[in-house]
């Protein structure tokens, strides 16, 4: 009779016969990147095996180095997080190029400022709320919410409230508003870490706003009537807003054919008749510089220095002061006709 221990291990036999060893062996040691979850192996192939069957071959490489890296991954420590056991992996020793920059932090927004330093911490709101009406879970925000006000079919009107205004048309408004307001917190937050302006139609709210800011903010609230402000009244002595568009004019597609007829016609003849026009004052200085330098150019070619007519400045030594230019020897003050001593100089010197 087989014993427990023979059973035991004829199937371990047969489990080992269907599974391989996790122990693998290498002449060199593959190099473990366990932060990119990378194997480098450095071991020459073995031409035989691979040129028998390449993709078997290939393939239990790969099984062999994915075994080595899960056996160190292993190693380290674990932890538990909802049912499912996590490894912490450690820094990153291979440096991956990237196609785009490493992103920079967002900077916080106002709101995110006032509650660091007021130390105020967010709470997390569940998703599912409860629905007095309805007597069920249903989601917080969006598609079937819960207390979802804009399915009221009746409002109750408040006390001090006009009795013929609409409170259905009040409600969109309102929330009309909100968005809007919340649309312009986050492009201020955007504008104020960028450093640029808020972008907006008409008069952002600003603590102090400028002439043209309250004229174009003028200029676009009485545009925002039914009549695209046809009929609405001036103020005494009000001036037109500057920096606005004027509206271009254009004919009918449809519409006189003779008058369309005439105008295609007078552009062929211009067209036709176009000629070039003659500067005849800009014609005559350009020949008269030509026959000018003609001359000169002449003697250029044999080599004749050409005097200049306004000449170059005078040295500070020119004249009566000799070549130095100082009150030294040279020519004198003195000798204009003949020889003489000069009052400024030591030497003789001819005078002009």
């Amino acid at each position: 009779m087989a014993t427990v221990e023979d059973v035991l291990e004829s199937v371990n036999r047969s489990q080992a016969s269907k599974y391989k060893t996790i122990e693998v062996q290498k002449d060199i040691e593959p190099q473990l990147d366990l932060g990119n979850l990378l194997t480098v192996d450095q071991n020459p192939l073995e031409l035989k095996k691979f040129r028998a069957d390449k993709e078997a071959y290939l393939k239990s490489q790969a099984r062999d180095n994915t075994q080595l890296l899960f056996n160190a991954i292993w190693k380290l420590p674990t932890e538990r997080v909802e049912e499912a056991i996590c490894v912490k992996l450690p820094e990153t020793t291979t440096v991956l190029p990237r196609e785009k920059p490493i992103p920079k932090v967002k900077p916080p927004t106002r709101w995110e400022q006032y509650a660091q330093l007021k130390g105020i911490q967010k709470r997390k709101k569940g998703r599912m709320v409860w629905d007095e009406e309805l007597k069920e879970w249903r989601p917080r925000w969006g598609y079937k919410r819960a207390n979802d006000e804009t399915k009221d079919w009746v409002i109750e009107v408040p006390g001090n409230a006009d009795p013929n205004e609409d409170q259905f048309e009040k409600r969109m408004k309102a929330k009309k508003e909100r968005v809007a307001k919340n649309e312009l917190q986050r492009l201020r937050n955007i504008a104020r870490a960028t450093r640029s302006k808020v972008p907006g139609v008409g008069l952002t709210p600003t603590e102090k706003p400028s002439k043209e800011e309250v004229g174009l903010a003028l200029h676009l609230a009485k545009k925002s009537t039914a009549s695209l402000g046809k009929f609405t009244e001036k103020l005494p002595k009000e001036k037109e807003a500057k920096h606005v568009g004027k509206k271009r004019k254009f004919e009918p597609a449809i519409g006189d054919f003779k008058k369309e007829k005439e105008q295609q016609l007078n552009i062929i003849d211009v067209m036709e008749n176009k000629k070039p026009k003659l500067d005849i004052t800009k014609a005559v200085n350009r020949v008269i510089s030509q026959q000018e330098q003609e001359p000169s150019d002449e003697r250029r070619k044999r080599g004749v220095k050409v005097k200049n007519r306004r000449g170059p400045p005078r040295k500070k030594g020119s004249g009566g002061f000799g070549k130095k230019g100082k009150a030294g020897k040279g020519k004198g003050a003195k000798g204009m006709g003949g020889k003489g001593k000069g009052k400024m100089g030591k030497g003789k010197g001819k005078g002009r």
